[in-house]
């Protein structure tokens, strides 16, 4: 058993999920950049691993999802770990505090989360100065900034929310991502909508102008509706789709249905997206046009998910609650695992 399995048995498991993630966050990954290059020696992706995608070179296919750090507080360190990129946010308009806790919960006989943390964030502008002091490392991973839209903005003000974000947010980010799909923020699922969501697109790809632009959407849709979105995206001249987010689906999970209910709304992640986030990147793979960009998420555990998740067509893969279960070095034993499978990125050298 790994120290960190007997770590988080022993101490993080007893804690709210939500502390507890906020103790390894600031006692590790913001302090990580102290021992930095010692960290790198130890946990950089080889080489071989590098992969060129939205026109950028990746070290790695392998990165973090938005929502582990939600204001840009931590991507040296997170870097420093081994994820080729991070995602950070999701960033609104305005700053706020999200929902009322508790609002994470774990699922652990499953490997999963429930939360509905509401895009709790300090918001977009306060998230400048430090994405841009991330930008001047030298060795740093690829940032990518997941803009949503803010709680008080009435559903159709919701576009030049969004826009306000993207003017700020776009010149530094290393690409832009358009957050529709969260259950936890009211209304907010409604512009997934083609009718609501193109204007909303196309505005935010005029504010964007040459920073790649990708639409995060929910496993939840059918797919008829996931087709008719990467069309649209495609049409709008937008560069990719991160497929997917959470889901607000409960069937087939271990944990006693009682208890489940008792943890309330919120989106479901982890293990239990496993088979629909699979299903998801296949479909949108199959109608997606040559060059366009899919990144999967949902389920991530191992580097055989990785390859598998590659093999069947995405371009960079992400993770987020896996690393509540597996820790720090999470990204390190993913790069180590695709090198022993042979696999080689498209920019490796």
């Amino acid at each position: 058993m790994r120290p960190y399995t007997l770590l988080f048995n022993a101490v993080f498991a007893r804690m709210d999920p939500e502390t507890a993630h906020r103790l390894v966050f600031e006692g590790v990954i913001r302090r990580a950049p102290l021992v930095g290059p010692l960290l790198r020696r130890l946990c950089a992706p080889a080489p071989s691993l590098r992969v060129r995608a939205l026109g950028i070179d990746f070290p790695s296919p392998f990165g973090l999802a938005a929502g582990f750090d939600k204001n840009a507080e931590g991507i040296q360190g997170l870097g420093d770990f081994g994820f080729g990129h991070v995602e950070v946010g999701t960033l609104t308009r305005h700053a706020q505090p999200g929902n009322p806790a508790p609002r994470m919960f774990r699922l652990r006989a499953d490997r999963g989360l429930i939360n509905r943390m509401g895009f709790n964030n300090g918001g977009s502008a306060a998230a400048v100065p430090r994405i841009e002091c991330a930008r001047l490392r030298r060795r740093r991973p690829v940032i990518g900034v997941n803009i949503g839209k803010s709680r008080v903005t009435a559903v159709e003000d919701a576009t030049a929310d969004y826009v306000w974000s993207a003017e700020r947010l776009a010149p530094i980010a290393d690409y832009l991502a358009v957050n529709v799909s969260s259950p936890n923020t009211p209304g907010l699922r409604g512009l997934q909508e083609l009718e609501l969501l193109e204007p909303l697109l196309a505005a935010v790809r005029r504010a964007a102008g040459e920073t790649p632009l990708l639409v995060k959407i929910a496993p939840d849709m059918a797919d008829e509706q996931i087709e008719g979105i990467v069309a649209l995206a495609a049409r709008l001249g937008l560069d990719g789709v991160i497929a997917t987010n959470t889901t607000v689906s409960r069937e087939g999970l271990r944990a006693p249905a009682e208890e489940v209910e008792a943890m309330g709304a919120g989106g479901l992640s982890g293990a239990p997206l496993r088979a629909r986030s699979l299903e998801v990147l296949r479909r949108v793979r199959a109608c997606a046009p040559e060059g366009f960009c899919v990144i999967s998420v949902g389920g991530v555990e191992t580097g055989e998910d990785v390859l598998e998740r590659l093999r069947a067509g995405a371009d960079l893969v992400q993770g987020y609650t896996a690393y509540v279960y597996e820790g720090p070095f999470w990204a390190r034993r993913i790069n180590r695992a695709l090198v022993r499978a042979g696999w080689r990125g498209s920019a490796a050298v």
